[in-house]
């Protein structure tokens, strides 16, 4: 039976885990303590150990956890709207400081940047949503605007807005980007019709379709890696 003064034992698991993420390097921790040492700064006075693989094992990845919605983060033990707060808050700096990477260079040329914020963006979304990544001559980008909003498997998609919309900004490419809640980024055939006829859409006002970017929880494919524009 432990005294008075004795302190909780979380206080020695919370120093043993921070000099494991200081002497080691964070790619040392299993993705709970990564959580774990973020929680500790949110809820400074009990364990966040149990906290942490709750979050993980409710939602099943890191990214879900900072993709998923404050209602759903509040449902977990341990975690309140202050803590849903801050994770919210931690999604939009990454969300950020990737668009701002992509913001600074040419799309096509720090394309991993791109597969990456178009991921982290679209991947855990439950409406099919799609975006275009408008860029000037350059191939930087002008503007991410969402162009549609679906139901569960479909997002009308309207060419006469899209060339309507690429005309305002001034935008001489674009980079087409939506989501399959499914989590399967498989092109289907309706994917590949709309490419081909936003491209013929656009190609007397010499905009170009460099690519369509198709996100899922199982990735992203690229319909123009793939052969199919």
């Amino acid at each position: 039976m432990g005294t008075e003064n004795e302190e909780p034992h979380w206080k020695g698991h919370r120093e043993r885990l921070r000099r494991k993420l200081l002497t080691r390097g964070a790619a040392s921790l299993d993705d709970y303590e990564v959580l774990e040492v973020l929680l500790m700064a949110f809820i400074p006075r009990r364990d966040v150990k149990p906290v942490a693989k709750a979050l993980h094992a409710r939602l099943g990845s890191l990214s879900a956890i900072l993709a998923a919605p404050g209602e759903d983060l509040v449902r977990i033990d341990g975690v309140g709207e202050t803590v849903a707060a801050y994770l919210k808050a931690i999604a939009e700096l990454q969300a950020r400081a990737t668009r701002e990477t992509i913001r600074k260079k040419p799309a096509i040329s720090s394309w991993s940047a791109l597969m990456d914020y178009v991921r982290t963006e679209l991947q855990h979304e439950k409406r099919e949503q799609f975006r275009i990544l408008f860029l000037d001559r350059k191939n930087q980008l002008i503007a991410d605007e969402i162009m549609a909003h679906g139901t569960v498997d479909h997002a009308p998609v309207y060419t006469r807005e899209v060339a309507r919309r690429a005309l305002e900004l001034h935008a001489s490419a674009l980079i087409l980007v939506h989501n399959h809640p499914s989590g399967d980024p498989t092109p289907s055939r309706a994917d590949i019709d709309i490419t081909r006829e936003l491209i013929d859409a656009l190609d007397p006002f010499d905009i170009l379709v460099h690519d369509h970017l198709i996100a899922g929880t199982g990735g992203v494919t690229s319909l123009k890696s793939a052969g199919l524009i």
